[in-house]
């Protein structure tokens, strides 16, 4: 085992075992939701990933290590605490050196969940490129990590706040299948519909397995992106979010927020202004994207 790496019991049986794991991230609980919703969300997540035959491990860091799997005290403190850093990757080396304590975004998970040999990871949605990139090049590290490393990444999409087209045409650049279940029209987070066709699309998880085996054995690095559309009940329409969206795009100009504090400004303004709906899906499709990874792990680990 890396000596970054700092592994739950019930992780490690997991990994010597063979059994179906799941990683998920840590900024939904400090970056990503108020208290207490936060703290009941990760652990009704991680209940439904281990309902659905796969063992959860929630990444985080602290005390100088990458933890895999954390324990509720732990998941409690990530959850109140106000002096949690967003870790992505320029900040990792950073954060284990100084002994801080850091919720890891997309990227970060990835490599670590990598580093511990964990294939499917579950979020909310991936970060892309951002409106106006053209002008202030904001593309999220997520996008690079995923060109490079081998884990499945099961969202409900694009963040709507994104540009979701050029999110897209950035994956094809670099090679990243683009999966969606079950529909042709790409997800955009709060909405089934995001006006843009899927690249790719299959309908179960024996045949998403399938295609993550044979990337992989093709000698193909990098990700494959598995967009998981969220449940009819619970989403909010395409051109109701826009509003709201553009809404939240002016604010944060105004407020003059920037770099990585921008998509927790702008989904907490949503939240705000959709009087707690937008909170209400993001909740729902995260659980709804636990059971499809779930569902995933098992059947690439019956590949395996």
């Amino acid at each position: 085992m890396n000596s970054f790496l700092e592994i739950t019991a019930e992780v490690k049986d997991a990994l010597a075992t063979n059994k179906p794991l799941v990683a998920l991230e840590s900024t939904i609980i400090s970056h990503g939701m108020p208290y207490p919703k936060n703290i009941e969300t990760a652990l009704a997540v991680e209940d439904v990933v281990r309902k659905n035959g796969a063992v959860p491990a929630t990444i985080a860091i602290f005390a100088g290590k990458c933890h895999i799997g954390l324990t509720h005290e732990q998941l409690e403190y990530f959850g109140k605490a106000n002096d949690v850093w967003k870790v992505s990757l320029r900040d990792m080396p950073y954060v284990i050196t100084k002994n801080l304590y850091g919720a890891t975004t997309v990227a970060a998970t990835m490599r670590i969940a990598s580093m511990a040999g964990i294939k499917i990871f579950v979020t909310g949605g991936i970060g892309g490129v951002h409106r106006g990139a053209e002008i202030n090049m904001d593309i999220s590290a997520d996008l690079t990590e995923m060109a490079q490393t081998s884990v499945a990444v099961v969202s409900a999409g694009v963040k709507s706040i994104l540009d979701i087209g050029l999110t897209l045409e950035y994956l094809e650049t670099k090679g990243i299948p683009v999966v969606t279940i079950g529909q042709d029209e790409f997800p955009s987070f709060y909405s089934r519909k995001s006006g843009f066709l899927s690249p790719l699309r299959l309908d179960t998880a024996k045949e998403i397995a399938a295609l993550l085996d044979s990337k992989w054995k093709l000698g193909l690095n990098g990700a494959v992106l598995v967009a998981n559309p969220v449940p009819a009940a619970y989403e909010i329409a395409a051109a109701e979010m826009e509003v709201h969206i553009v809404q939240a795009l002016s604010a944060a100009k105004v407020a003059n927020v920037s770099g990585k504090n921008v998509t927790p400004f702008l989904l907490q303004y949503i939240a705000d202004h959709t009087k707690g709906e937008s909170l209400e899906t993001n909740i729902a499709l995260i659980k709804h994207n636990a059971k499809a990874g779930a569902e995933l792990a098992k059947a690439y680990q019956a590949i395996k």
